[in-house]
């Protein structure tokens, strides 16, 4: 039997997907005039490119390199670590926006970073898409492909974030001599948070610390436990276990020397008494010797005894018959 062409299959069609060289590049609006209304509601979400706005323009934000996304990685996990065992504050990764009017101007800028701590104001709550307050600690990954790009973060960020009183600010890049870390002084600027023997220490976050050195290189977790810049709060729990497990083991094997030195001592005593037997048992043998010795020279002492008697009773014998025949 033949089917008919109505009864044939359709064609599987597939939607044909444009090669990456063929994508269309979404087309940057930066430097464009909005309100600040039209900024919230239509750029502050785009999926394609993330602006910050600047008194009335847009900026598009820059990306960062390879290498100084994972410096930026690195001490964000080292930042994780922190809060999981000084839980107070929170943090934003998500470019999460927040308004800062200053004397000159307003801006609504997006750090890499945001932390809020917990005594803050404002505190960091669910639902939020936007940040309200002022946060106290940003970081920015630097991008360095263009001079204005890290101008925008060494200068014009600077002086915005000291203007809007963001008590501490960071700037991340794989390259050292573009690394800052800001604290706000009483006047209200930016001072470089010394570095001693290395060390940045945040002020905000107490006990936050870090080697300058680490960011590029980037050790591990499990290398920093025994670090003692870092050991106050990386895996801590790991290494406490490891702490309880060399206790135990330290206890166990004072236990087995102790248990060692018993039966050491065990057949120290027991050899001693070994010994005391064997000389006791020696001690029997010399007395049984002397005593053989002695009943030997009992028993010489009387055969000679009973010799001398019978010599002296044949000696008597004698005479007896000599005296006899005399008469």
């Amino acid at each position: 039997m033949t089917h008919s062409a109505a009864t044939e299959p359709a064609p599987v069609r597939t939607k044909a997907y444009p090669a990456p060289d063929d994508a269309i590049e979404p087309r940057s609006e930066d430097g464009r005039r909005v309100s600040e209304a039209d900024y919230w509601a239509e750029y502050y979400q785009a999926a394609d490119i993330c602006y910050e706005w600047n008194n009335g323009r847009l900026e598009e934000k820059p990306v960062s390199s390879w290498d100084t996304i994972a410096v930026y990685k690195w001490l964000m996990g080292l930042l994780e670590h922190f809060l999981k065992v000084h839980p107070i504050a929170d943090w934003v990764v998500l470019d999460m926006g927040f308004r800062l009017a200053l004397a000159e101007k307003t801006v609504i800028r997006r750090p890499d970073l945001g932390v809020v701590r917990r005594d803050n104001p404002e505190p960091l709550r669910s639902g939020m898409a936007s940040y309200p307050g002022v946060f106290d600690l940003c970081i920015e990954a630097l991008s360095d492909r263009r001079q204005r790009d890290i101008r925008r973060d060494t200068v014009t960020k600077h002086g915005e974030y000291a203007g809007g009183g963001v008590p501490e600010y960071y700037i991340l890049s794989h390259r050292d001599e573009h690394q800052a870390f800001y604290a706000l002084d009483a006047a209200g600027h930016y001072v470089p948070l010394p570095a001693t023997d290395g060390i940045i220490r945040s002020r905000v976050l107490p006990g936050f610390q870090f080697r300058q050195r680490d960011l590029c290189a980037q050790p591990d977790w499990d290398s920093l436990r025994a670090d003692p810049v870092y050991a106050g709060f990386v895996l801590p729990g790991w290494t406490a276990a490891e702490q309880r497990a060399a206790a135990e083991a330290a206890r166990a094997g004072l236990a087995t020397e102790r248990a060692e030195t018993e039966a050491a001592r065990a057949e120290a005593e027991a050899a001693r008494a070994e010994l005391a037997t064997e000389r006791a048992e020696t001690e029997a043998a010399r007395a049984e010797t002397e005593a053989a010795r002695a009943e030997l020279a009992t028993e010489r002492a009387e055969t000679e005894a009973a010799a001398r008697r019978q010599a002296e009773a044949e000696l008597a014998r004698l005479r007896a018959q000599i005296a006899a025949s005399k008469q």
